[in-house]
């Protein structure tokens, strides 16, 4: 194996390192197999700059042109071009981490405003600055918890519509950790009240819900739940976003302790990249994962914005670090408060209130054709909804990926249609070929 010259070790530095886990070559710590390991080669026709545009033009043509009426936690929001333009600015966009506030007053200030934003609407007064998912700041929720340690339990109580891949990553984090993990039962969409009672004793360390929940449901006893969860003296802890929150009570208001979720806004969707939103109350300040940008005055009496918290394990706190948040979003949270402070407090408000009207046009127009309940649940829904089919759902999504629309199967009778103002266009067409698929 060759030198590395990225790992600029001396040849007595390697030789002690390799002695040291009983080692005589390099070689011998990989077990790569033959027919995997670089020859040299890289099989790559060179092609001119023009033949490579074509090349890829061509392989993206292939892609299916589908207008998605899907959700489940990924959300298309109109991003204005603003955002794009201020955003790629180059001190925005390779700034890295703000480690110099002597250099970096503008993106700091920005990050605080995008703290700002997310006090307001979640209710609480500390917000950081970010998460990488809903997913990360849900687990990080239950170390919180566990540290907090205000309830002797280590039992984390969410309820069974919480998607699989977030209850992974909760798995992953909290694995080493004396914490268990248990499901309680839903009732129309939301938290069953009399299954999370049944369920929430004093080994309860900290209990989750979701508005809007996964199916598109909105929660409508947070406040109960809360009640349920403080008089364990367990966690409470809400998994949300900022358009829903615009026109939803806050849950901080509601008891909620934490509040988790995805921005949504200032990125277009992706399908898994996004930015988590993780606030919580003035106690657990010291507690709280990732970073937190300050406000206070400079030597000359000027206000200054600087990284106030940053409790991480590449810093000095090591061992005893919070967090293993590094790269901290801050790009796409400077984004988010780009795509917000574009809306402005009415903006957002009527964004909010659009994606409560439109899944209700939707699933009116679809109620009406045979074979389609909609919605399933006796609730109230943002941005998507559950339908319940005479036909096979599955059946049912392919004919309608012939005739150019994506929509989800989530059993084998059920349909989750999500709509926001980026496909409402299509509705009209998406309900005509619902018509004709289940006529």
């Amino acid at each position: 194996m060759s030198r590395s010259p990225f790992a600029p070790n001396a040849e007595a530095d390697e030789s002690a390192m390799l002695d040291a886990v009983g080692v005589s070559d390099v070689e011998e710590l990989f077990d790569i197999p033959e027919k995997d390991r670089f020859d040299g080669e890289f099989d790559i026709e060179a092609r001119s700059e023009p033949e490579v545009k074509a090349l890829v033009s061509d392989m993206l043509a292939e892609n299916d042109d589908l207008t998605e009426f899907m959700g489940r936690g990924y959300y298309d929001h109109y991003v204005p071009s603003v955002v794009d333009r201020l955003s790629m600015r180059s001190e925005f966009l390779t700034s890295y981490t703000q480690y110099q506030p002597e250099v970096t007053q503008g993106f700091l200030q920005a990050l605080f405003e995008y703290q700002s934003i997310l006090v307001e609407l979640t209710g609480l007064p500390v917000a950081n600055a970010s998460m990488y998912d809903t997913a990360s700041g849900l687990a990080e929720a239950a170390l919180l918890a566990s540290r907090i340690r205000q309830a002797d339990g280590t039992v984390v109580l969410i309820p069974d519509y919480v998607r699989g891949d977030r209850v992974s990553v909760l798995e992953n984090y909290i694995a080493g950790h004396d914490i268990q993990i248990e499901r309680f039962a839903t009732d129309d969409g939301t938290a069953g009240l009399d299954a999370l009672e049944a369920a929430i004793d004093d080994e309860t360390l900290m209990v989750y819900v979701e508005s809007p929940t996964t199916r598109g449901t909105i929660e409508e006893h947070l406040e109960a739940i809360g009640d349920f969860a403080h008089d364990h003296d367990a966690m409470f802890t809400v998994g949300s976003d900022p358009v829903a929150m615009a026109i939803l009570e806050a849950p901080g208001d509601l008891g909620a302790d934490v509040v988790v979720g995805e921005a949504v806004l200032g990125m277009p969707n992706a399908y898994g990249m996004g930015l988590g939103i993780f606030a919580t109350r003035d106690d657990y300040l010291r507690h709280v994962p990732g970073r937190l940008i300050g406000i206070g005055d400079d030597q000359d009496g000027n206000r200054a914005f600087t990284l106030t918290l940053q409790t991480r394990e590449q810093h000095i706190r090591r061992e005893r670090a919070t967090s293993n948040i590094c790269t901290n979003q801050a790009w796409v949270a400077l984004r988010m408060a780009m795509h917000a402070s574009q809306l402005g407090p009415d903006g957002l408000t009527d964004l909010a209130t659009e994606m409560v009207e439109l899944p209700r046009q939707l699933a009116g127009e679809l109620d009406e054709l045979p074979g389609i309940e909609a919605p399933v649940h006796d609730r109230h829904h943002f941005r998507e909804f559950v339908a319940r089919t005479d036909e096979p759902a599955e059946s049912i999504v392919d004919e309608l990926e012939s005739a150019g629309f994506a929509v989800q199967a989530v059993d084998e009778h059920e349909l989750q249609f999500t709509v926001t103002e980026t496909n409402q266009h299509a509705i009209p067409d998406l309900v005509a070929a619902v018509e004709e698929v289940v006529a």
